[in-house]
């Protein structure tokens, strides 16, 4: 069985899960398929991969539980405005009434909206839409921007990390703010 990472919401991810990025949304349901059968039970999607259709007919088809299956997808960069409409996207497609995990993908601090996004995921958390909130690729400095708008912390900071990337700094800023980190 794959131990479980608590999280700072009181909530536990699967330590191992199949990411499906670059996973072609034609092959998507079997790969996932063949995944969740093999054990998987931590299954990673996002808006901007385009395959949460398939990760969703997997699931359906699977005859797993669906409380047995954690579910991560993501809002993309264009969508922090409209954020609950994006998470309703995303259910729509995954087939799903709600997600595990659902992530800010990046800050884009260009634009500068994702405090509004993360006030809104917190909406959909409470009613239920998502267990648990988090973001993707942020810097401690996104981190503490959120800390200081929101009483709300994220559960996880998903970021590259590898014996070839290891990002100290973002690490350890996740600790400092009870972050789990996502590699």
């Amino acid at each position: 069985m794959v131990p479980r990472i608590e999280l700072n919401d009181g909530h536990s991810i699967p330590q191992l899960g199949f990411g499906t990025f670059v996973v072609d949304p034609n092959d998507t349901e079997r790969v996932v398929s063949d995944a969740l059968e093999v054990g998987y039970r931590h299954i990673d999607t996002a808006a901007a991969y385009g395959n949460e259709e398939g990760v969703g007919k997997a699931i359906a088809k699977s005859g797993i539980p669906r409380e047995d299956i954690f579910v991560t997808t993501k809002l993309w960069n264009d969508r922090h405005e409209d954020a609950e409409v994006a998470l309703a996207e995303s259910l729509e497609r995954l087939g799903l009434d709600y997600v595990d995990l659902y992530l800010i993908h990046w800050p884009v601090p260009s634009r500068d909206k994702y405090v509004q996004a993360w006030k809104t995921m917190v909406e959909q958390r409470d009613k239920g839409l998502t267990k648990s909130i988090g973001v993707c690729n942020f810097l401690p400095k996104h981190l503490d921007k959120l800390e200081m708008a929101s009483d709300v912390t994220p559960v996880v900071n998903q970021i590259e990390l590898h014996p070839w990337l290891q990002q100290w700094k973002d690490v350890d800023a996740a600790k400092m703010h009870s972050i789990a980190v996502e590699a």
